[in-house]
């Protein structure tokens, strides 16, 4: 049976997983014939005794997506590494299309890297470049070279690469310097 045609209903959900199962989940989704999405980036890790390796990991861990009907929740529930389904238990909220559409260009075309989730109005610090150390309030302006991709249901987003800035997270406490 193909889970993945079974009507027009079928929406995209976020299933959480085991820590560190994310890609057997993925095989064992698409083995029984689910649409699955696991976006992954590309880093290289250097181990203690010096040994280097470029790496493919999830760029949500212990996150992937599938587009299913309401109906097909149960089977993905009994797939053996599922946690269950991102958002309220009773019912799982679905992710627009367009947001895993916008997610699918930037793993498969751009730079992308995991980020912290950030919200429009959060306190930044700018990390790299000729800025650094300076903080300000995030802001989201078209003309800007720098993207943050968010997944709400999931509050998770990466990064783009498009400019040398970098930003960080700044925590709440130390908003207003003593």
């Amino acid at each position: 049976m193909d889970h993945s045609s079974e009507n027009v209903s079928s929406s995209w959900y976020a299933v959480q997983t085991r820590p560190r199962h994310e890609k057997s989940v993925a095989n064992q989704l698409k083995s029984r014939s689910f649409d699955t999405f696991l976006p992954v980036y590309r880093c290289v890790h250097q181990w203690r005794n010096g040994v280097r390796a470029e790496l493919e990991l999830p760029l949500f861990p212990c996150y992937l997506f599938t587009c299913i009907s309401v109906r097909a929740r149960l089977p993905i529930l009994q797939v053996p590494g599922v946690v269950g389904f991102a958002g309220p238990s009773a019912r799982p909220t679905a992710i627009p299309e367009p947001e895993i559409a916008a997610l699918r260009i930037a793993t498969e075309r751009l730079k992308v890297e995991p980020h912290p989730f950030l919200s429009i109005g959060d306190r930044v610090r700018i990390v790299a470049g000729p800025l650094f150390g300076m903080e300000g309030i995030l802001v989201r302006r078209k003309q800007l070279l720098r993207v943050v991709l968010s997944i709400e249901i999931i509050m998770r987003s990466i990064t783009v690469e498009v400019s040398a800035f970098d930003i960080e997270h700044v925590p709440t406490s130390s908003r207003f310097p003593g």
